[in-house]
Order: C-alpha cells, then sequence, then structure tokens
C-alpha cells in the first residue's frame, strides 16, 4: 500500500476515534431525566422540581399542579424559595395516598402564608425527591445548597422529613452544617433533635433545626401520662420492639423502657428482627412466639416500638392466640398513623371476637387530630361549669384548646374556599390521618418566621441564619397557632409541651373499624402555660 494510502487510512481512523470517543463522552455525560432538573436513577426519579412535575405518581399530579400554579402566581412579587423533601414515589397505593395527604398540607400552607397584600416575601414551594428511603439525599442536598447560594431561586427553608433514619439524619445535618434552615414536620425519632438544656439552654446539634412535633421521649411520656396508672403498672406491660437499625424504632424502644413504672416486675422485654420498613419477612413466626410468651404473663398492655406494617402482623397474630379470652391494648408512637389505611375487612374481622367484642385495641399518638379540639372543649366546659355553678365566659376559655379550634377552623374554611374555587387536589384532604394538618402547621410556621425577619426593604431576602435565629423566637406573643396545637419553639427549635391525640383503632362489633379520639396526652404532665410562656425549668 502506498505510504500516502497509509497516512489517510491513519488519519480516518484517528478521526473516526474521535468522534466515537466523543460521542461516549456526550452520551455518559448526559444524565437520563424524568423531567426539568430530576435525574432518573435506578428507575427512581430524584431531584427538585417546582414547575408541576408528579415523580411518576398520578396521585399527586392535581396538588403538584396547583402548587405549579400559585408559584406562576406569585412570580412577579418578592419571593423565597421553600423546599419539601420526602419520597415522592412508591409500590403501594397506602403510602401514595399519604404522600399526597403531605402535599395537600404543604400547598394549603403555602396558600394561607402567601395571602394578603404588603406582606413578602411570598413562598415558593418545590418538591425534593430523594429516593426510597432518602437513598439519594446526598444529589438533592447538593443542589439545595445551590439553591440556597442562588440570587434566583433564594432558598431559605427545607421542610418535609417523614421518616426517622439515618439517611435523614445525614440531610438534615447537612443542611444545617450550611445554615440551610430545617422544618421537621413529621420526623419523631429523638436523634434528628437538638438537645434543651434544664436551665433552657440549648445544645444545637443541628444549628437551624426546628420541630412541629414532639420527639418520641415525649410521645412516651404523654402517652405513659395519658393511661396513668395502667400504663405504669410493672407487671402488666411488656415492651415488644424491631432490632433492625431504625432510629424511629431505637429512639422509641429507649423511651418506651424509659417509663417510671411500678410496682412488681413484669416480663422482660422480647424483640423480633424484620428485614426492612416495609417488608415482613420472618416477622409474622416470631410474633406468634411472641404472642404465646405475652400469655403465660400477666400482661395486658403492650409497648410496642416498630413500623405500621409491622404492627398490624403484631396486632393480628395477638389477637389470633387468644390467651384466655384476655383483651389487649398495644400502645405505639405516630407511625401507627397509616394503620387504618392498611387494614382489611378481614383484619377488622379477626381483632373481634366470636361474642363480637375487640380482643385487641390499638392505641396510639397521633400529632393531630380534628375531633380533638371540640371533644376537649366540650369536657372542659362541663367540668368548669359543674364547679362554678354557670357556663364559662369566652375569656375564661383556655388558649390551649381555643386557639388551635380557631386554627382548624381556618383551614377547613381554606379548603372549602380552595373546593370553590375549583382547585383539584386529587382528592378532598382527610384531616384524620394528621398528615395533612400538620405538614400545613409546618408551612404556617415558615411563613411566620419568614415575615417577622424581613427588613424593610421588600426586594431583599432574609438571610438563612436570620431565619434559624427566628425559630426560638416563636413563643409566647409570637407562638404560632397550630390547627395541630400551640407551637412554642425553644432555644433548642422543639416544640414546648406539644400535645399529642392519643387515639384508638376499635374494631366494634362487625364491618370496618373505626379511629377514635380519646382524649390528650400531655409530655410535661400539664397544659401549657398560659400564652405558652416557656418556663425556665422544664419537667
Amino acid at each position: 500500500m502506498p505510504r500516502w494510502k497509509k497516512i489517510l487510512y491513519s488519519l480516518l481512523i484517528a478521526v473516526a476515534l474521535v468522534a466515537g470517543g466523543l460521542s461516549g463522552w456526550s452520551f455518559l455525560q448526559r444524565p437520563d431525566t424524568c423531567a426539568e432538573g430530576i435525574e432518573r436513577i435506578g428507575g427512581e426519579c430524584v431531584g427538585v422540581n417546582g414547575s408541576g412535575y408528579d415523580f411518576g405518581t398520578p396521585e399527586i399530579s392535581a396538588v403538584t399542579r396547583a402548587i405549579a400554579q400559585e408559584n406562576d402566581r406569585i412570580q412577579g412579587q418578592p419571593h423565597v424559595t421553600v423546599a419539601m423533601m420526602l419520597p415522592f414515589q412508591s409500590d403501594k397505593a397506602a403510602l401514595r395516598r399519604q404522600i399526597r395527604s403531605d402535599l395537600q398540607g404543604a400547598y394549603l400552607g403555602q396558600l394561607r402564608a402567601n395571602e394578603g397584600e404588603g406582606e413578602p416575601p411570598k413562598i415558593r414551594l418545590v418538591l425534593a425527591n430523594p429516593g426510597r428511603d432518602y437513598t439519594h439525599q446526598s444529589r438533592v442536598v447538593d443542589t439545595l445548597l445551590r439553591m440556597a447560594d442562588s440570587p434566583e431561586d433564594r432558598l431559605r427553608a427545607v421542610t418535609g422529613f417523614n421518616l426517622s433514619l439515618d439517611a435523614t439524619e445525614e440531610a438534615v445535618g447537612r443542611l444545617t452544617e450550611h445554615r440551610i434552615p430545617v422544618l421537621a414536620s413529621r420526623i419523631t425519632g429523638d436523634q434528628i433533635a437538638n438537645e434543651d438544656g434544664a436551665d433552657g439552654m440549648a445544645k444545637s446539634r443541628f444549628p437551624g433545626l426546628a420541630r412541629i412535633i414532639p420527639t418520641n421521649h415525649d410521645v412516651a411520656r404523654a402517652l405513659a401520662d395519658f393511661n396513668g396508672e395502667r400504663g405504669r403498672e410493672d407487671r402488666r406491660t411488656v415492651l415488644v420492639y424491631d432490632t433492625r437499625p431504625d432510629s424511629y424504632d431505637e429512639s422509641l424502644a429507649k423511651a418506651f423502657s424509659g417509663i417510671d413504672e411500678k410496682g412488681p416486675p413484669g416480663p422482660a422485654a422480647m424483640s423480633f428482627a424484620s428485614p426492612s420498613i416495609d417488608e415482613a419477612g420472618s416477622a409474622g413466626n416470631q410474633f406468634t412466639q411472641i404472642a404465646n410468651n405475652i400469655c403465660d404473663t400477666e400482661a395486658d398492655t403492650v409497648y410496642f416500638a416498630g413500623r405500621t406494617l409491622h404492627l398490624r402482623l403484631f396486632a393480628l397474630k395477638l389477637a389470633q392466640v387468644g390467651c384466655e379470652n384476655r383483651h389487649y391494648t398495644i400502645i405505639s408512637g405516630s407511625d401507627a398513623a397509616s394503620l387504618r389505611q392498611n387494614m382489611t375487612a378481614e383484619d377488622w374481622a379477626q381483632l373481634r371476637g366470636a361474642d363480637g367484642r375487640a380482643k385487641v385495641t390499638v392505641q396510639y399518638a397521633a400529632p393531630a387530630h380534628p375531633d380533638a379540639w371540640s371533644t376537649e372543649l366540650t369536657a372542659w366546659k362541663r367540668k368548669w361549669a359543674a364547679r362554678h355553678g354557670r357556663e364559662p365566659a369566652e375569656d375564661e376559655l383556655p388558649q390551649y384548646l381555643t386557639e388551635p379550634a380557631a386554627a382548624l377552623d381556618d383551614l377547613r374554611e381554606l379548603i372549602g374556599t380552595t373546593h370553590r374555587k375549583g382547585t383539584d387536589l386529587g382528592s378532598t384532604p382527610n384531616l384524620e390521618d394528621s398528615r395533612t394538618m400538620l405538614v400545613y402547621d409546618g408551612m404556617v410556621t415558615i411563613g411566620t418566621a419568614l415575615h417577622q425577619v424581613q427588613s424593610g426593604d421588600a426586594a431583599k431576602a432574609p438571610g438563612l441564619e436570620d431565619v434559624g435565629r427566628e425559630w426560638s423566637q416563636l413563643q409566647s406573643r409570637h407562638r404560632v397557632r397550630g390547627a395541630s396545637g400551640l407551637i412554642c419553639l425553644t432555644s433548642g427549635g422543639n416544640p414546648y409541651d406539644k400535645p399529642v391525640a392519643v387515639v384508638e383503632l376499635d374494631p366494634g362489633r362487625q364491618g370496618r373499624g373505626k379511629l377514635k379520639f380519646v382524649g390528650l396526652g400531655w409530655p410535661t404532665g400539664r397544659e401549657q402555660p398560659k400564652n405558652c410562656v416557656i418556663p425556665s425549668r422544664t419537667p
């Protein structure tokens, strides 16, 4: 072959290799996307979006469009961005409905925060999907950090967070390390909280973190206080807990085991091991053995530290064993709020005996319940009238009941107004599961903080640290009147003596069982003080 042909042939090969290399490089560098700002990773759509993308979850399509419309409406006004971070995809219908409830609360809270004229800044709400179990949270946090530095996005708070997991803790830790304010509306694990000292001074492991839901420690205290002697009599109680590493399970087990019990010792704690949050594994077989062992004790009250799926299995196994026709009460934490949605008609029938009476009742601490304030106010008025011989005047009614009742009325009116305007949210918000109420309160709390720290210059967004410092000012006169209860934040950003709504799943005598509100539990053992003034020494 002539030399010039060899040279030409070599050049053609080199050009082909370069072109192929560039093509391959371009292909490798171009991520597979689900939508703008959303990357497809292992079948999940991960990232941040505020333009109405539903992450492939049709149940939330309508409410994501409503959020996008509100974002468009306030685009030309002074505004900042708030991100809601939680997994937005699931292969389980019940979980997808729960996600919808969360987003309905976020949207309604965004509306409430944005209402009125001349009250900047408005809130632009974006959705941040970290993937199942927050597996890809680091990628999403990277994006949120850039948005906090961006003069266009002006990210000023991150909310959401529905699971107390190690990955959740890592996300909150990294965000607060960079001074991005975080308001956790639905995580109860004690590990993701700042510590309040006995003198009221905080030890801030997460600077700029606030929570509006009690920790598992406070939940356990509230439940023990509500149940009185029954919940503290050692021989009648037993702890059943999951040994799988899980921040929620671990802190709830620690909180339950720390309850000050009295009387002769009861049975030792009994453990089981589950493979994951939403998998049963061999838990059913383990529960059969545990139920048999409980039968041989005097215990009739079971403190259960585990996730909803495993709680359901345990309740059914305990009912199956039928220990001498005894009635059992299982007491658990806030994760049980989704239990009712997972119960079938057969499950309810199994919890009943042949005589139609309940064999097992599940009691748990819900973060909120729509019947709480009206029920408690009626009972309070009745007791007051019996002592004083007359009906109480309006100014004699307790703030810790009247103000949340008014806030709940406002939320219901907002839901009605939204419906009358023709805004589709995918379904009428179900306040019974507490999610909509709690996430709504979280957005209202963020809006309150933003308005409090806003300078006279409407065009200038408040600083990140200014917003984070504002959490601890939201108490006393500046308390947030939440639909889930008065929100009075300590120096550590924790809700002081926030009540829990104690609810029970009662199987009834036939058909599907009912979820009923049975009372309020207070972490300190007493109601919040007047004006929600936080004392220097907490019980």
